[in-house]
């Protein structure tokens, strides 16, 4: 069968109860449990199954004593129904906002260390034929944000290039650098910006980290490591800026490195005092990333252009105050 043949066979054939059948299979591994969950016969749940097998030309399932696991046909089939599922939660969302007299729902997945006036700009520059775009965003770690936007849960995410992400099915473009700055409570602030930095001293302070194997823990503990000094273990690991800066501001004793825009908006808002001295190092760059594949409507579009230019507007501040 050529794969226009296929592709004509599917169009005709597959139902969105085709799609949400293999998610429940692929979830709880039996069909007995599967029909239940529907509110169907087993045997109604079997033909369906069988039906499917029969469009994609081969077995999807596993069949065993301890239930259905997916072949790798079944692996491929099923994650393309989630992402069709997930696009037809999207659809609902924009339709929501299209009611409410707003542009299309977009969901978004950003890192915790990305600034929130940047994005508060680049969402309210987004307005397609006049109207305010909704938002979700999506807050966790580079890699199990990519993976949700693979899946289409995500139109796209804010984060952090590395060389060990995944970047299957992925395309991204730098948005721009950013450079660490040592926070403390303010008194301690004072204190070591009249002295050189000295990491011994530094290493017996109440460090609050984010979690391990995330970019910025590995860029602490290797300056560490490369001053000779054994990494400090973590009072608190936490990925939240706000938490952060509370910790930081109401203790004075604790210290965290985090970027420089954050360090900022950390100043205003919660007090924290910032150290003035240069690490020679800065950290991956924020980076913007799409999916390859599939087409993006205006909206997505539109705030990714806005997005370029509110973080093209930073790197260019930032350059004035470097100079």
């Amino acid at each position: 069968m050529t794969p226009a043949e296929m592709e004509a066979r599917l169009a005709s054939r597959l139902k969105m109860r085709h799609l949400v059948l293999l998610r429940m299979i692929a979830e709880h591994g039996s069909l007995t449990r599967v029909s239940h969950r529907m509110a169907t016969s087993q045997p109604a749940v079997t033909h369906a199954l069988a039906e499917l097998e029969s469009m994609f030309g081969g077995a999807l399932f596993h069949r065993s004593a301890r239930g259905m696991a997916p072949t790798a046909l079944g692996e491929l089939v099923i994650a393309r129904a989630r992402a069709m599922l997930e696009d037809l939660g999207h659809w609902v969302r924009d339709i929501e906002a299209v009611g409410l007299g707003r542009a299309a729902h977009l969901q978004v997945g950003v890192i915790p260390f990305v600034s929130g006036r940047l994005l508060a700009a680049a969402i309210g520059q987004t307005r397609p034929q006049g109207l305010q775009v909704t938002v979700t965003i999506h807050e966790g770690t580079s890699d199990r944000l990519l993976e949700r936007l693979r899946q289409h849960e995500l139109d796209c995410v804010i984060g952090r290039a590395s060389a060990v992400l995944d970047m299957q099915g992925l395309e991204h473009e730098v948005l721009y650098h950013q450079e660490p700055r040592l926070i403390t409570h303010r008194r301690l602030a004072a204190r070591l910006g009249r002295q050189p930095l000295a990491w011994q001293e530094l290493a017996r302070l109440e460090w609050i980290l984010g979690a391990r194997q995330t970019p910025m823990r590995e860029q602490i503990t290797d300056f560490f490591l490369r001053a000779g000094v054994a990494p400090p273990a973590p009072f608190v690991e936490s990925l939240s800026s706000k938490l952060i800066g509370e910790l930081i501001a109401a203790n004075e004793k604790a210290v965290s490195i985090v970027p420089a825009d954050i360090a900022e908006e950390l100043a205003r808002i919660a007090g924290v005092g910032i150290v003035a001295h240069c690490f020679g190092w800065t950290l991956p760059p924020i980076t913007l990333f799409q999916r390859t594949e599939g087409a993006r409507y205006e909206e997505q579009s539109l705030f990714v252009a806005a997005l370029r230019a509110v973080c093209a507007r930073q790197a260019a501040a930032q350059a004035g105050d470097a100079a």
